[in-house]
């Protein structure tokens, strides 16, 4: 099962007003719990059954805000930027390697398919890539710092 699928069977599962799924694979164990009372929070645990000895497990938390939050808006005067958010739930890095200089800096100028930053989600390294071209007006996450599905991530002036 990869991430797409499991981030797929997270958000149906949400959506369906069940209180908790388990689902176990040949090599796969997910449970995923919901709560549906004024904060809606939702927990996730993926653990890969071990082909030897020795368990291995990723623990996978995830907190979804109250239906009654709005994201993070950048104020009225950015409203010709373009939001690049997180297509994926994990760790946000800005260089490849701690050794590395960074992807981009506020200033830089992107073309389509750039690389801004990497996602670190169960163990797998996922490079983000510009889908428009322009010039990183401000970096909205810190690096090293969790993030969640859809968060913004980068302003970028297109003109």
């Amino acid at each position: 099962m990869d991430l797409k699928e499991i981030q797929n069977l997270i958000k149906f599962v949400a959506n369906s007003g069940v209180a908790e799924v388990k689902l176990e694979m040949d090599d796969v164990k997910i449970t995923i719990r919901t709560t549906l009372e004024g904060n809606v929070s939702e927990t996730t645990y993926v653990q890969q059954m071990p082909a030897h000895p020795v368990i291995q497990q990723a623990v996978v938390p995830q907190q979804i805000a109250p239906a009654t939050t709005t994201p993070v808006a950048p104020p009225a005067e950015n409203s010709n930027y373009i939001t690049i958010k997180s297509p994926i739930i994990g760790t946000f890095y800005r260089k490849p390697t701690p050794d590395k200089p960074m992807f981009v800096e506020v200033g830089s100028t992107i073309a389509k398919g750039d690389v801004l930053c990497v996602i670190e989600a169960m163990k797998l390294f996922n490079e983000i890539e510009s889908e428009v071209a322009g010039k990183i007006v401000k970096i909205l996450v810190d690096d090293m710092s969790p993030v969640e599905y859809d968060q913004p991530l980068f302003l970028v002036d297109p003109s």
